[in-house]
């Protein structure tokens, strides 16, 4: 699975999202809404959010999961699934 976290300097809840994979050992891959004008194009145009944190996950099988806010929910299941793709 990829994770991509989509997010703005000052955002509390971008940082926590963020502490949250690390402090489980989940990769991602961090993308500044701040400074790439095509992420942000692709965050509010073709996903249709207007805050960040956006977090947008691509699965083995193809399919894609994405939301925004900081989802603690949402985080577990990933880092559950993560981890157990790695056991495997």
């Amino acid at each position: 699975m990829a994770i991509t976290v989509y997010s703005t300097p000052a955002c509390a809840q971008c940082r926590m999202t963020k502490h949250i994979l690390e402090r489980d050992g989940i990769l991602y891959t961090p993308v500044d809404l701040s400074t790439d004008l095509d992420a942000h194009r692709f965050v509010t145009r073709d996903l249709g959010y207007k805050s960040a944190p956006v977090v947008y996950a691509v699965f083995p099988d193809g399919h894609t999961e994405h939301w925004t806010g900081l989802r603690p929910d949402l985080l577990d299941k990933y880092i559950t699934s993560a981890k157990a793709q790695a056991a495997a």
